[in-house]
């Protein structure tokens, strides 16, 4: 990824949406305007490539975090309104999306409708457990290790463009 790239697809994305961002946002200064962080989906190229397959095709309109890593690397919440801009594989800019939906919930009380959300596998909530259960485990930042009661921040977000 290089800057060049995030502020052309910056620019072409607030240009189309006719979006700025809000007083206060956190972001970086693209020469033009305050840029949205650009970040991707997963773990591996392969995950990011997959999933922001599923943001652009309109499967993937949710995704989760554990909030304990949130913690360990002091990073804010997300909250209704953020825009990020959403990387492939080859940490190329794919998408803008917004936050439109926090919560904040325990690992065993994410219901089958935030599972069906995240789009991926089966769309089922046993997959989704599965699945994040390994992945809080093998990617954690924080030292807590997983707990079925760990605090999961649920965010759901819809794509601004390319629409």
């Amino acid at each position: 990824m290089t800057a060049e790239q995030i502020d052309a697809f910056w620019s072409a994305a607030r240009h189309q949406t006719r979006t700025n961002p809000v007083p206060g946002y956190l972001g970086t200064y693209s020469g033009e305007a305050l840029s949205p962080p650009a970040w991707s989906f997963g773990a591996t190229p392969e995950q990011a490539g997959a999933l922001v397959d599923l943001v652009l095709d309109g499967t993937k309109t949710a995704t989760a975090g554990a909030q304990w890593d949130y913690e360990h690397e002091d990073e804010p919440l997300p909250r209704v309104g953020d825009l990020a801009i959403v990387l492939d594989g080859a940490e190329h800019p794919r998408a803008l999306i917004e936050v439109t939906q926090v919560d904040v919930v325990p690992f065993g009380q994410v219901d089958a409708e935030h599972a069906r959300r995240e789009g991926e596998g089966d769309r089922s909530l046993v997959h989704w457990r599965t699945v994040h259960e390994r992945f809080f485990t093998e990617h954690a930042t924080h030292d807590r290790g997983f707990s079925p009661d760990m605090p999961v921040v649920l965010e759901r977000f819809r794509v601004l463009y390319p629409r």
